[in-house]
């Protein structure tokens, strides 16, 4: 055997054990919402909880450190990348003026406020911003994707996507009653869910609620919605570079991936891969999305998460009835 073949070797031994514990937990809560038939019950809230309670209950074996690390960071950002040939530049335009326009401003109204009540409620900068960023733009996903610039702690992030997970399927439940209540035509309504509920599956759950043109609509603002993350990490990765900061690594960090998801999002729009290539690439981008919220979960220490108290709980509530509230105000406006 020549010495280039025995190369992968040293990397199968190191990080196999904590790359097949993560994925083996997302390959179960995959499962799981598959069994339960329960489309807005999300596989990567599951593996991140599940990966709390391992951690938590059992602990976690030194020799899968390496992997879970791995978890967290390059099979991370494969799966943003990849989340991108779910979109099409296509799908801004079928939203109209009026509906991207609200859409852009009720994320950046979001963000902005969910900040500043962050800093006014003293909590810390890093989880107002990954609060921030969820509430505004994609739930778990956009949480995650934030902290590759952000870089909080693990306990951040786990405590940030339990807010969103948990305002978002208050809105996936209350949206539909509020429509009758409202007077909300299908359409508006349908907007007014993509641009205002947390996560891609809680948003569509709630828009078909209300029928198949309200569906439409709500998944195209969603996915639209969705879209904004790119502009969003590069925006605030040039901020940090700008401030210098970056306390992991000491210089700012460059959020390079995100290039990749543009140039996903490019490929997709211009009709280049075979259609029958996207939902196998949805499902991997899926399952590494999953993989690295089990990674998350398994680096998650209960105890500190108590530590954090209840102003981030506030403060999630607070970007919840904004996002609910703005969103609403800008879809019947414009």
């Amino acid at each position: 055997m020549s010495p280039t073949a025995a190369l992968p070797a040293p990397f199968i031994f190191r990080f196999a054990p904590g790359l097949a514990l993560a994925a083996g937990i997302a390959a179960v809560a995959t499962l799981a919402q598959q069994v339960s038939g329960i489309a807005a019950l999300n596989p990567m809230v599951l593996a991140m909880l599940a990966g709390i309670v391992i951690r938590n209950a059992r602990g976690v074996p030194g020799a899968a450190a390496p992997g879970i690390a791995f978890a967290l960071r390059p099979v991370l950002r494969a799966g943003i990348v990849l989340l991108g040939f779910r979109l099409t530049l296509a799908q801004l335009a079928e939203v109209g003026a009026p509906g991207l326009m609200a859409i852009v401003l009720t994320l950046l109204a979001t963000f902005l406020f969910t900040k500043a009540a962050g800093q006014m409620l003293g909590v810390d900068r890093k989880l107002s911003e990954l609060i921030a960023a969820g509430s505004a733009v994609c739930g778990a996903s956009a949480v995650l994707a934030v902290n590759t610039v952000t870089r909080a702690r693990d306990e951040d992030v786990a405590y940030a996507i339990a807010c969103v997970t948990v305002f978002g399927t208050l809105s996936m439940l209350g949206f539909p009653l509020l429509a009758g209540v409202l007077h909300l035509a299908a359409e508006p309504y349908g907007l007014w869910a993509g641009a205002s509920i947390h996560e891609v599956a809680q948003a569509v759950g709630a828009a078909f609620a209300q029928g198949e043109v309200a569906g439409q609509a709500g998944t195209v603002a969603k996915l639209s919605r969705v879209m904004l993350l790119a502009p969003l990490i590069l925006g605030l990765g040039a901020l940090a570079r700008r401030s210098g900061r970056s306390e992991a690594t000491g210089r700012a960090p460059k959020p390079w991936f995100v290039l990749g998801f543009i140039a996903a999002v490019a490929l997709n729009s211009a009709t280049i891969l075979p259609a029958a290539w996207l939902g196998p690439i949805a499902t991997a981008s899926a399952f590494l999305l999953t993989t690295a919220l089990a990674a998350m979960g398994l680096e998650t220490d209960i105890g500190k998460l108590r530590l954090k108290g209840l102003r981030p709980l506030v403060l999630g509530a607070l970007a919840w009835v904004f996002v609910s509230v703005t969103g609403l105000g800008l879809v019947l406006a414009l």
